[in-house]
């Protein structure tokens, strides 16, 4: 199965039902396909072939859609980057991957034509907005997106070329030393991911969801995937910048599936919610970084009749693992067991599973599992290592979890973010999980900063809640009730705000780079 058939099956069962909701425009599945079609045939005479790479340069919108599904079923491989992307990254990301082609606003298109000369593989833009020009500019062939929309252009199918191993998506995650990296993603990676996820979701055709996570997130990417394969209704947002607006189209369309990050879930806990008719929400979903244990209490306080699901995932294979909301109560510090149709295992540094308990390396086996990095074998390689299949491999996460008994998996941290002090290992996680259960906490991030005589000092950077006061000792206090000697903060900064990364985690590595 190819990704694009999500659209075009559902397009063939539901023609006349809304599929897509952006502020004031409503695409029922019949005029999202023909529009899509129409945009895919308009890519293949302007020169995409098969295999061929396509930024999407756009903010959440519908052009940003069509974009994604016209690639495809022209053949070709998506790639979406964040709107705010500056010209020097988004020069490097499309000589990375050769992109053939972008869609990009009409705003952009002069930063665009100023690097065409450091663009030798870019020949084509789909511009949208207003264009006074268009044609050939140097060697930058230039198209409005309405045009290539235009009824006199085919809005049946184009013909299949692709199969289920074909790239059908580039991800560039930014790595924690130089440029991005293209996580390569197979038709079959993305098509096993979808259907895992929804599995366990338990999404229907009847389901709307409201995503307002962008879509260069793979989070925010899968919610539209995810509706379209189930046959549901997206209502895409661009941001939960204006919370009051997005909360009230929870009522206005009758929202079933509210997905948020742990930033988003900190502003709710500080809103009066009590205005708000949260009665149709049937479910909850958290990943990119794990809800501190007191969120997850306050959060099922405030929407009682939804389902909460804490997940844990990466890029590289997309989703890893989810904790059924039967099992907040019990486990509420776990992210749960392995989704549907993978395997989840931990390693010593020797590469041997170990037992329940014991802290190691989480390693993922599935078809969700990349197939590389773009051009980069030797960072493949150290992720991606012999399974135990002769020629299978596996996923070396690089995230120290430990599991219980039952195969439940609770986050330790980063490998490379575990803190050394005094000889002891802390796990920032354990620390945060401490910080966000005191009274008055909104947001907080741990990290060691250098110290010659610990090795490295346990420091917090803590966001407080609007007209709350607290002071050090307020924090040390409460620390000293439930952290060991080792693991209480040395340092702590009081921050206005958090500084945040595209897709809203908190950026610890600006913090250490302020921090050191």
């Amino acid at each position: 199965m190819q990704l694009e058939e999500f659209l075009d099956l559902s397009a063939d069962r539901f023609p006349d039902k809304v599929a897509l909701v952006a502020g004031t425009q409503r695409l029922t599945y019949r005029v999202l396909e023909e529009q899509a079609n129409r945009l895919a045939h308009s890519l293949v005479e302007l020169g995409v072939e098969r295999g061929d790479r396509v930024a999407i340069f756009l903010e959440n919108s519908v052009e940003a859609v069509l974009s994604i599904f016209a690639t495809l079923k022209a053949g070709g491989v998506f790639l979406m980057v964040n709107p705010s992307t500056k010209a020097d990254k988004l020069a490097y990301i499309l000589n990375n991957c050769r992109a053939r082609g972008i869609v990009c606003p009409q705003m952009r298109l002069k930063e665009l034509q100023s690097h065409a000369g450091q663009l030798p593989h870019t020949t084509l833009a789909v511009v949208t907005g207003p264009l006074p020009e268009q044609g050939q500019q140097g060697s930058l062939k230039v198209i409005s997106f309405q045009q290539c929309l235009a009824e006199s252009k085919p809005c049946r199918r184009p013909r299949k070329q692709n199969i289920d191993v074909d790239l059908a998506a580039l991800i560039y995650t930014s790595g924690s030393t130089g440029n991005p990296k293209g996580v390569m993603l197979t038709h079959l990676n993305m098509v096993s991911a979808a259907t895992s996820i929804t599995a366990y979701l338990e999404n229907r055709q009847d389901d709307i969801i409201l995503n307002v996570l962008p879509l260069a997130f793979d989070y925010g990417l899968y919610q539209v995937l995810m509706g379209f394969k189930i046959g549901g209704t997206v209502v895409l947002e661009r941001s939960f910048a204006y919370s009051h607006a997005v909360l009230e189209k929870v009522k206005q369309e009758k929202v079933t599936g509210f997905p948020i990050v742990p930033t988003i879930a900190a502003l709710l806990l500080q809103m009066d919610l009590s205005k708000y008719d949260f009665s149709s929400l049937r479910y909850l979903t958290n990943t990119a970084a794990a809800l501190p244990t007191h969120h997850i209490v306050k959060l099922r306080s405030l929407f009682p009749q939804a389902r909460l699901f804490s997940m844990y995932g990466l890029t590289e294979c997309k989703r890893v693992s989810y904790l059924p909301p039967d099992q907040l109560d019990i486990r509420p510090g776990s992210v749960g067991r392995g989704m549907p149709n993978e395997e989840v295992y931990i390693v010593n540094d020797e590469g041997n599973r170990v037992g329940p308990g014991v802290v190691g390396q989480l390693v993922v086996r599935g078809s969700n599992v990349m197939k590389g990095y773009w051009e980069m074998p030797e960072a493949t390689d150290r992720v991606l290592k012999p399974g135990p299949v002769p020629g299978e491999k596996v996923l070396y996460t690089g995230d120290l979890f430990r599991m219980d008994e039952e195969g439940f998996l609770f986050f330790v941290g980063r490998k490379d973010d575990i803190i050394k002090s005094r000889g002891e290992k802390v796990s920032p996680k354990e620390v945060e999980n401490v910080l966000s259960s005191l009274d008055g906490v909104a947001e907080v991030a741990v990290l060691g900063v250098p110290d010659e005589i610990l090795g490295q000092a346990v420091k917090a950077f803590i966001q407080v809640k609007e007209g709350i006061v607290l002071t050090e000792k307020d924090v040390l206090r409460h620390c000293s009730r439930h952290l060991e000697d080792f693991m209480m903060p040395k340092i702590i900064e009081f921050r206005a705000v958090l500084p945040k990364t595209a897709n809203g985690k908190i950026n610890k590595r600006e913090l250490g780079a302020c921090a050191s």
